[in-house]
């Protein structure tokens, strides 16, 4: 067991591409913590930088008090289970969980009890004179990961371990996985693009951008209390409604968000209405989540200034629960798009062939190849709003929305939070 400490480390390859930017995190002993983030936003790169895999370019690393930058992967104590469970082929189930101990030279009798008493825990001690090219998938990673605790390391690290598998398999492994490295209190890095991981098997979580860490605590302050608007889009299913408006203070009323065609208001009594009034007619960000919005049956009286309204374009049904799209001619934010460092870009110069392969795939220069990145999956004309059991509107309705005030998140224009985050 180990903590490990990120002291503004950053990597940045040959040509100038710059992976990780000024990271700062400490990891407690003992602590599941879990990296999210889009792919490409850097961390796989930090899970290898602590394996040793990578070399850090900038800042240091500390594994348990002692700056292990230059430290060879071999010495760090460290097990690694990466998105495809690479097992040896000619060795059984039992041969490849057996393998880190008999490199280290430990009793057989007692290495093969343990290898038993591991496989029980994993549900594969039926199949462990199996080879790998006789199991599924999910029994492969189940051997993998296995193979990684044997040994019993001071630190886990695991790199997308279920992102191959199907859904139903991935809910039964995660919930296996968060048990079995909290009873072995083995310090892990979890590494994932999946959200419901991240929410379900984290104490502690990290959500990473373009390299940047951007917020960082348990997986219920980043969602209740999101440090910025991207994580606030990133950990949302069904997406929250991001708003663009203009902030003013009204004599006797409170502070008027302006949407456009509707207002909101925020009374002075709000504890936000400090912050906030240091953002007087400027631009601001509102976020409203799906279920921070409730459908008023018609007639019935709301509070000024907490209602917005809308008429409903399209429904969905998800098994336990109806959402509804309603445009109201309010403005909104690309998450994507607001906040967004400047990539640098390796010259082209430094990537041969790159370009050509591109432009043969996409017909389009390197440069302008497109970026995906879930942040939500917005639907940018729309509000979005779940729908109470038995007050389903049809299509075409106009419905009135009652607005808890008391839940909506506050951004500048940069995508930070203007309200203070607590942690």
């Amino acid at each position: 067991m180990t903590d490990v400490v990120l002291d503004g480390v950053d990597k940045v390859y040959p040509g100038g591409q710059v992976a990780v930017r000024n990271v700062r995190l400490r990891i407690t002993d003992g602590e599941l913590f879990v990296l999210l983030g889009p792919s490409g936003c850097g961390k796989s790169t930090i899970l290898r930088m602590i394996a040793g895999l990578e070399e850090i370019t900038g800042g240091d690393l500390w594994l348990d008090g002692t700056v292990a930058n230059d430290l060879p992967p071999r010495d760090r104590n460290v097990a690694m289970v990466f998105q495809e469970g690479a097992l040896y082929p000619h060795r059984t189930v039992k041969g490849n969980m057996m393998f880190p101990l008999e490199v280290s030279g430990d009793d057989r009798a007692e290495a093969s009890a343990k290898v038993v008493e591991l496989a029980r825990a994993l549900g594969i001690n039926t199949m462990i004179d199996r080879l790998p090219r006789t199991l599924s998938g999910g029994q492969r990673q189940r051997a993998a990961i296995g193979r990684a605790l044997i040994r019993e390391p001071s630190l886990f690290l695991m790199d997308e371990p279920l992102s191959s598998l199907d859904a139903g398999l991935r809910t039964e492994l995660r919930v296996e996985i968060a048990a079995l490295v909290r009873s072995s209190r083995t310090t892990t890095v979890y590494v994932t693009h999946d959200q419901v991981e991240a929410m379900t098997m984290a104490d502690r979580m990290g959500v990473l951008r373009d390299g940047v860490l951007e917020d960082v605590g348990t997986p219920e302050q980043i969602y209740e209390d999101p440090a910025t608007v991207f994580v606030a889009a990133f950990l949302s299913s069904p997406p929250i409604n991001l708003l663009q408006a203009t902030l003013w203070a009204v004599e006797g009323q409170g502070l008027m968000l302006d949407l456009g065609p509707q207002r909101l208001t925020l009374p002075w009594n709000d504890p936000r209405a400090a912050a906030l009034i240091s953002h007087q007619g400027r631009p601001v960000i509102v976020g409203i989540r799906p279920d921070t919005m409730m459908p008023i049956a018609p007639g019935s009286p709301a509070p000024s200034g907490t209602v917005l309204s809308g008429q409903v374009r399209a429904l969905e049904f998800h098994g336990h629960e109806w959402l509804a799209y309603a445009e109201a001619g309010i403005p909104t934010v690309d998450a994507t798009e607001v906040g967004r460092p400047e990539r640098p870009r390796v010259p082209a110069a430094e990537r041969p062939g790159l370009r050509d392969r591109v432009r043969a795939l996409f017909g389009r220069p390197a440069e302008e190849a497109p970026i995906e990145e879930h942040a939500g999956h917005h639907r940018r004309s729309d509000l979005v709003f779940r729908i109470a059991p038995g007050g389903r509107p049809d299509r075409g309705d106009r419905v009135a929305l009652a607005v808890d005030l008391d839940r909506v998140l506050f951004f500048g224009a940069d995508g930070r939070r203007i309200t203070p985050v607590h942690r």
